[in-house]
C-alpha cells in the first residue's frame, strides 16, 4: 500500500474474451477485412460494412462508397481461411461456403452531412457518445481481467496455429474473475489475486477430457497468467460444459458487432453502444472511440490519475464534439480536479472527427488486426491511439 493510502474494501470482476474463430469474431475480421482492403486502394473510402454468418454462409452486407475495385469474394473467402475455418467438419470452410455480397453506395444524405471542403471540418458521420478508459493496474493502462481473458485467448490461437496443443479449433471463449481491493483516496484499483479462470474451448472429437485439462493448465495457463496471481485457491472450470467439437458458424450463428464490451475493457469503465468493425475513420463510434482511449491512455500515464474514464459526444454532420466528460473516480493526483483535467484535455487534444483521423493516421488498412483480441492494450505501431500524447499543462 502507497504512502498515505487507505484501504476501503474488496471485490471480485470478470471480464470474458473470444477467439477469432469465435463466429461473432468471425464477422469482425470480415468487416474489417473488407474495409482494409478498400483503404488499401482508396483512403478516403467510406465503408460500412456488416457481416453474419451461419452453416455454409457468409454475407456481408452495407454501404461503400469508394473508387477501389474489391473483389469481395476473394476478401471474404481470404479472411476466413486466415481464421483457420478450411473444412467444413470444424465449422465452415472457406472454399466451398456460400458468400453473399449485398453492397450499396452510402446514401447521398449521409455524405452532404459528412463532407467538407477542409478535411478538418469533416462532420461526424453519426450522432452518438464514445468512452474511454485506462488503469494504471498493469504496464499497459488497460484493466487486468480484460488483459488476461484477452492473452488466454491469444494463447490459445498461438498454440492451435503452431502445433503446440493439436487438438484445439478455431472456436473458443475465455472468462477470468479477479480479486480486487480499491485504496483511497479516491477508488484506486489494485489486483490481489486470480479468483477464477473459465476457459471453453472447441477440439477434436478424440482428444480426452485428461488430455483438454492438462494441455490448457500447462500449455495455456500456467504460461500466461503471471505465477504471483495464482494460488492454491484459485478455481478452474476447463471445458466445463464437456464435449465442444461442433463450433464456429456451425454450432452458432455469428453477427458484426455483438463482442463490443471485448473489444474495448471488458466491462470497466463504459460504452457507448456503438462497434467499431466495418466501419471507416469518419464513423465517431471507431475514430472518437479511438481518440478517448488515447486521452484517458495520455491522462493516466502522464500521472495524472491513477483511473480515467473519457465520455465524447457528437452529432451527425458536426465537427464539434458536443460535450467532453472526464471523470478519475476521485483518484486525480497533484491537487486536481476533474475539472482542472477537462481543461487539460480540452487544450491538448483537438476532438474534431478530421483531426481526429490526421493525428492518428487513420486512413491505413491497419483494422483487420484490430477485429481479434482486443483494439487497445496492444503493442503494436499501428494502433497509434496506444502511444500516450506529451501533454502540455
Amino acid at each position: 500500500m502507497s504512502e498515505g493510502s487507505k484501504y476501503i474494501a474488496n471485490f471480485f470482476f470478470t471480464s470474458e474474451s473470444v477467439t477469432e474463430g469465435h463466429p461473432d469474431k468471425l464477422c469482425d475480421q470480415v468487416s474489417d477485412a473488407v474495409l482494409d482492403a478498400c483503404l488499401a486502394k482508396d483512403p478516403m473510402a467510406r465503408v460500412a460494412c456488416e457481416t453474419s454468418t451461419k452453416t455454409g454462409l457468409v454475407m456481408i452486407f452495407g454501404e461503400i462508397t469508394t473508387t477501389a475495385e474489391v473483389d469481395y469474394q476473394e476478401v471474404v473467402r481470404k479472411a476466413v481461411e486466415d481464421i483457420g475455418y478450411n473444412n467444413g467438419d470444424i465449422g465452415l470452410d472457406h472454399k466451398s461456403c456460400n458468400v453473399m455480397v449485398c453492397i450499396e453506395k452510402q446514401s447521398p444524405d449521409i455524405k452532404l452531412k459528412v463532407d467538407s471542403v477542409d478535411p478538418l471540418e469533416t462532420g461526424a458521420g453519426d450522432q452518438g457518445h464514445m468512452f474511454g478508459y485506462a488503469s494504471d493496474e498493469t504496464e499497459s493502462l488497460m484493466p487486468l481481467t480484460h488483459v488476461l481473458a484477452s492473452d488466454l485467448c491469444r494463447a490459445l490461437s498461438r498454440a492451435r496455429r503452431d502445433g503446440t496443443v493439436p487438438w484445439l479449433r478455431p472456436d473458443g471463449k475465455t472468462q477470468v474473475t479477479v480479486e480486487y481491493k480499491i485504496e483511497g483516496p479516491g477508488r484506486r484499483v489494485i489486483p490481489v489475486r486470480v479468483h477464477t479462470v473459465l476457459i471453453s474451448t472447441q477440439h477434436n472429437p478424440d482428444v480426452t477430457k485428461e488430455q483438454i485439462d492438462s494441455d490448457l493448465m500447462e500449455k495455456i495457463i500456467k504460461p500466461t497468467i503471471p505465477s504471483k496471481y495464482l494460488d492454491a485457491n484459485t478455481k478452474y472450470f476447463l471445458n466445463p460444459g464437456g464435449r465442444f467439437v461442433i463450433g464456429g458458424p456451425q454450432g452458432d450463428a455469428g453477427t458484426t458487432g455483438r463482442k463490443i464490451i471485448i473489444d474495448s475493457y471488458g466491462g470497466w469503465g463504459a460504452h457507448g453502444g456503438g462497434a467499431y468493425s466495418g466501419k471507416d475513420p469518419t464513423k465517431v463510434d471507431r475514430s472518437a472511440a479511438y481518440a478517448a482511449r488515447w486521452i484517458a491512455k495520455s491522462i493516466v500515464a502522464a500521472g495524472l490519475a491513477h483511473r480515467c474514464l473519457i465520455q465524447v459526444s457528437y452529432a451527425i454532420g458536426v465537427s464539434q464534439p458536443l460535450s467532453v466528460f472526464v471523470d478519475t473516480y476521485e483518484t486525480a493526483l497533484g491537487g486536481r480536479t476533474d475539472n482542472d483535467i477537462l481543461e487539460i484535455v480540452k487544450s491538448n487534444f483537438d476532438l474534431r472527427p478530421g483531426a481526429i483521423i490526421r493525428d492518428l493516421d487513420l486512413r491505413r488498412p491497419i483494422y483487420r488486426k484490430t477485429a481479434a483480441f482486443g483494439h487497445y492494450g496492444r503493442e503494436d505501431p499501428d494502433f497509434t491511439w496506444e502511444k500516450p500524447k506529451t501533454l502540455k499543462f
